[in-house]
């Protein structure tokens, strides 16, 4: 191989790093140089990677606590109050939004109530909501936690890029529209399947689960992302960068109550 071609790599290899830095700090409130970031182009592909970093990071902390003798509950208020706190609140603002817009009668306003940045009672209320059923599941479950987090956090984020590439986005401009402008089809999508494929193959090579076991949470996570995502598509005939986020939240939310029937 050529100098020329070498250094065409390196730098190729180089941006997508920036790009991958990039989606770190749009999604989380994670601190990066900033001569790591520029690099805003598809930054959505990434996604589900960093919704396994944001649920290891969790797990870590869910160690620490276990380590501590915390109780159950309170641990799992503190991983929650954590997981709300390392993305910014950023998805949960997007379920509010679109649960007060979800909220009025009049379709024709729905757009215009999620864009007011005053958050009216169905927006706290599916807070609350969010919040307590996270926060209860995460205290039932008997699987680790680690685990657990992980994969309802890559899930919800892989929801959210099904959601990008399915469906029109209805506002002229925004973030959301950034990202269904930039993002690339079939090759996106597919590669937040391949990190969800290889944090499945650590599960199976770790015998936490069987292989069937693998293949029917990933197949009942995988429906719920793309339901919630059709959901919010059949209530606006488009999505928004708030149902986008709450296309984050709501996958999380169920992926984690069916984890403790499990």
């Amino acid at each position: 191989m050529s100098k020329t071609s070498l250094e065409l790599l390196w730098l190729q290899f180089k941006r997508l790093l920036r790009s991958l830095a990039s989606c770190v700090i749009f999604y989380t409130i994670i601190p990066l140089p900033q001569g790591w970031i520029g690099e805003w182009q598809r930054v959505a592909r990434w996604s589900p990677l960093v919704g396994l970093t944001v649920g290891a990071t969790l797990g870590l902390l869910s160690l620490a606590l276990r380590f501590g003798n915390f109780p159950n509950l309170t641990s799992s208020a503190i991983i929650v109050a954590m997981w709300v706190g390392i993305t910014g609140g950023l998805h949960l603002d997007g379920v509010m939004d679109a649960a007060d817009g979800l909220a009025v009668t009049d379709i024709s306003r729905r757009l215009e109530v999620m864009k007011d940045s005053a958050t009216g009672a169905y927006g706290a209320i599916a807070a609350v909501i969010i919040i307590l059923l996270k926060t209860v599941a995460l205290s039932e479950t008997t699987l680790p936690l680690w685990l657990v987090l992980m994969l309802a956090a890559s899930w919800a984020r892989w929801g959210q890029v099904a959601a990008i590439a399915c469906y029109p986005y209805l506002r002229e401009t925004g973030t959301g529209a950034f990202h269904k402008e930039n993002l690339r089809l079939p090759q996106d999508l597919l590669l937040g399947l391949v990190f969800i494929l290889l944090f499945d193959g650590v599960i199976w090579w770790l015998e936490y689960l069987t292989w069937w076991q693998i293949v029917f949470l990933n197949s009942v996570s995988c429906a719920i992302a793309l339901l919630t995502g059709y959901y919010f598509y059949w209530q606006l005939k488009g999505h928004t960068g708030d149902t986008y986020g709450a296309v984050v939240e709501w996958t999380e939310v169920f992926i984690l109550c069916l984890l403790t029937a499990f």
